[in-house]
């Protein structure tokens, strides 16, 4: 059996371990409960929760709640939500980081003690000039070298309240002159008057993100730190803070390329504004691929899960394509789902000669791929509904579906014949007439004619009335996902609601979440939020059609 091969972050874990730098491995996914979580959380979640689980180790979720200006207990909810459904346990291992609080501002004391911080008047835009730029160094603070018994008393006064807002920052004393600007005496506390979601007004003082995580990390003995390229740049100052504090085993940070997905909106603060302006009906519409939007549409974990092991893990930042995506899922249904009739734009057809009154059950198998999911019987008669575009009363070349004249079979049933239409005073058609030929039943071994169309039916007067949504991209992909003024180009055609589908009676009671294969229309899930018992409506998951080819090798 061939070995599986091993990435860049598994390798290097290798070496620690081997190594004795660290005993066992822990990760953590350390979300900012700001909005909701996307399709580019789900790798760093599976990641990290899939390492853990590699190395018989722990897996922490925390919360990175330093920012009360943004944070919600609704995102906390749904973010835990999210990643439990996505099959990440952390058991009792949830944290936030204003559990840690009190042991943050410590550790700000022990810098001042030890003449690595300092208590700066600086304004916010006189730090940033202050700061210099990528080609000249950054100057010193005026209050760079002030006394440590005076930073002790300022900073204590700062967490008493006695400053307002913006008016004194705690600074780490680091080097103004290091060409990597996060090194530049980065703040770490800064005054904000504001109540939190976990701590309410016990805090005047927050810390800022980059103080904040590493302490984090290394207060709950997290081993490796396993976080997007973007904070490459930010590794010399998270271990700076981490050895100043003094941390024994302090962690590793390790960075990989994020997930992009070409043409979607994954922007917290653009999914708001969506959400804001009601273009979309909340964080978890369809549309959106946020990973509640996704679990409402009918995408199952398996099929992210397979989606994020496919784009692999590695250094270098790539763009995948949402059919990719639509692969995954695809493959994951096709053999779970049950193949069901829906008509979606329906017209009605009559057997002419079928006796009128007459029903009789047929046969159907629920998924040809996968035996163990059984048959049902369903109900055919004289009347039935068919969709609208298998009918056409002058048909183009290579057209095998209804036309005057033409034999298809009725999928489960009988070969029928078209005789002709019905149409209303504007010449829309109403309903298609047809004859049947009975010793044509599908199953009972008819090999005379063929046939080189089928199509799909439900009995008219016993099939379910519902309503289906068809999805396409949010984005106008002609245009691109963002225009000159920095907003959403929003495919206006991106929702098609249809209202007048019918489907095979006892859909009527599917759950929410249930999903099942339209045959040709595609993979069809209950919606989460608008279902009712014994009124569901129907997303569609995915087309059945694909463009995507599976990389060989």
């Amino acid at each position: 059996m061939e070995e599986k091969s091993r990435n860049f972050i598994e390798i290097e874990i290798d070496k620690d371990l081997e190594n004795g730098v660290y005993d066992s491995v822990m990760t953590r996914f350390p979300p900012e409960p700001n909005g909701y979580l996307h399709i580019g959380h789900a790798k760093s979640i599976l990641l990290n929760y899939g390492l853990a689980k590699e190395y018989n180790g722990k897996f922490n979720l925390r919360f990175d709640d330093t920012n009360p200006t943004k944070e919600k207990t609704e995102f906390v909810d749904s973010i835990k939500e999210d990643v439990a459904w996505l099959g990440a346990d952390w058991e009792d291992r949830l944290y936030f980081a204003s559990d840690y609080f009190d042991r943050m501002y410590d550790a700000a004391v022990t810098l001042i003690k030890k003449g690595k911080a300092y208590v700066s008047e600086l304004s916010a835009d006189q730090i940033k000039q202050y700061r210099g730029t990528l080609t000249e160094p950054g100057k010193n603070d005026p209050d760079r070298d002030r006394p440590v018994e005076e930073n002790l008393k300022l900073f204590e006064d700062m967490k008493n309240g006695r400053f307002k807002d913006g008016e004194r920052t705690l600074r780490a004393k680091v080097d103004m002159a290091s060409p990597n600007m996060n090194m530049r005496d980065p703040v770490i506390y800064r005054v904000a008057h504001l109540t939190h979601h976990n701590t309410g007004d016990k805090w005047c003082i927050y810390p800022m993100y980059d103080f904040a995580h590493p302490l984090e990390d290394a207060f709950e003995g997290i081993s490796h730190s396993i976080c997007t390229l973007e904070f490459e740049d930010h590794r010399p100052i998270y271990n700076w803070f981490v050895e100043n504090v003094g941390f024994e085993k302090p962690p590793r940070q390790i960075e990989f390329a994020k997930l992009y997905l070409n043409n979607v909106v994954t922007g917290k603060r653009y999914i708001k504004k969506l959400v804001e302006d009601g273009i979309v009906d909340g964080w978890d519409d369809p549309r959106l691929v946020s990973i509640a939007g996704l679990r409402r549409r009918g995408y199952t974990p398996e099929s992210i899960q397979k989606f994020v092991e496919l784009c692999g893990v590695s250094k270098a930042n790539s763009t995948v394509e949402m059919d990719m995506l639509e692969y995954c899922i695809r493959e994951d249904l096709k053999h779970k789902d049950k193949r069901v009739m829906a008509v979606l734009d329906p017209v009605k057809l009559i057997i002419d000669n079928y006796p009128e009154g007459q029903t009789e059950l047929l046969d159907a198998v629920n998924n040809p791929e996968n035996e163990a999911l059984g048959s049902r019987q369903i109900e055919f008669g004289r009347e039935l509904y068919i969709e609208r575009e298998d009918f056409m009363e002058e048909p183009p070349k290579k057209y095998f579906r209804l036309f005057p004249g033409n034999e298809v079979r009725l999928m489960h049933a009988y070969f029928v014949k078209c005789v002709g239409c019905d149409k209303d005073e504007n010449g829309n058609i109403t309903a298609v007439h047809c004859t049947y030929d009975p010793e044509t039943k599908q199953g009972t071994g008819f090999e005379g004619r063929k046939v080189k169309g089928t199509i799909h039916w439900v009995k008219a007067d016993t099939a379910f009335k519902c309503t289906a949504r068809l999805y396409e991209n949010i984005v106008d992909e002609e245009k691109g996902v963002y225009n000159e003024n920095g907003e959403i180009n929003v495919n206006p055609g991106s929702l098609k609601e249809m209202k007048d589908c019918y489907v095979e009676p006892w859909l009527k009671d599917a759950k929410v979440y249930d999903s099942f294969q339209f045959v040709r229309n595609g993979f069809f899930c209950v919606d989460s939020r608008d279902s009712a018992p014994g009124a569901p409506v129907f997303n569609r998951v995915v087309s059945l059609k694909s463009s995507f080819k599976l990389p060989v090798g």
